[in-house]
């Protein structure tokens, strides 16, 4: 008996529990900033080599590069996982775009600095969804008899 024969919906309970998680927070924002901190950082440490002939695209401001890079990837894994801070996170990824030009060859090579534009403004956009109106709020408080405390003493709305 294999595991997949066992418990055939594991990967179906696993991918909905993902999207979500996803859906509670600016994901593909995240996701786009954390991506365009790589190629910001790559490409000033880059050697291509065609033949036996080297070229160094390295610049002097290698360093910058490789802060720019690391601060990006940094917020978009705080996107995904402090979501309070997206307006700060989109702000400062857009800046950290804007930066990227002149320092990291020209933003990456104008790939970097597209994405990191992008997922910035995407969350500075974006915002918590409403729930379904049967779900109940996780911020209201409960008593123990399990209704809110805005039903009244016995539990029940009054009819004014």
């Amino acid at each position: 008996m294999s595991a997949i024969s066992a418990d055939p919906g594991l990967f179906a309970r696993g991918r909905s529990r993902f999207k979500a998680w996803r859906g509670t927070r600016p994901f593909w924002a995240g996701l786009y900033v954390m991506i365009s901190g790589f190629p910001i950082m790559y490409f000033p440490y880059a050697h291509v080599q065609i033949g036996h002939l080297t070229f160094a695209m390295a610049t002097t401001a290698g360093a910058g590069s490789l802060i720019i890079g690391v601060l990006l990837i940094t917020l978009g894994i705080s996107l995904w996982f402090q979501q309070h801070i997206r307006t700060f996170a989109g702000v400062a990824a857009i800046l950290l775009a804007l930066v990227s030009l002149p320092v990291s060859n020209f933003g990456g090579f104008v790939v970097g600095f597209l994405f990191a534009l992008f997922g910035g403004a995407m969350a500075v956009s974006w915002a918590p969804g409403k729930p379904p109106e049967g779900a109940v709020a996780e911020d209201e408080p409960k008593d123990l008899s399990g209704t809110s405390p805005s039903n009244g003493a016995n539990g029940r709305r009054s009819a004014d």
